[in-house]
């Protein structure tokens, strides 16, 4: 089994990723668009939240229908955080303060 048919199986959700020689990003399974300028994209996505930063990126593809973002320009970086673990971290610093 691989790490693909695993990821499906726990999450139930396939998403894909393809970067074109580090200029064209095609992402599915998007469901909002957080924030964006010309270097740092945050999108929430049904895997987490994906950052993408480079230099002079811009949106070219926003699809509501299909849940599909094109992204273009210089991409130099892309990470995943966890929705889940943001959401606990604040709740454990929050009960930290209150105690």
């Amino acid at each position: 089994m691989t790490v693909d048919e695993r990821k499906t199986i726990s999450t139930g959700v396939i998403q894909n990723l393809i970067l074109e020689n580090r200029g064209k990003l095609s992402i599915s399974g998007v469901l909002d668009v957080l924030s964006f300028d010309d270097q740092v994209v945050i999108l929430e996505t049904e895997l987490g939240l994906l950052t993408v930063k480079g230099e002079n990126i811009r949106i070219n593809k926003l699809s509501i229908d299909t849940s599909e973002v094109i992204v273009e320009g210089e991409i130099s970086y892309l990470a995943y955080s966890d929705k889940d673990n943001e959401k606990s971290k604040g709740n454990s610093f929050m009960s930290k303060i209150f105690k």
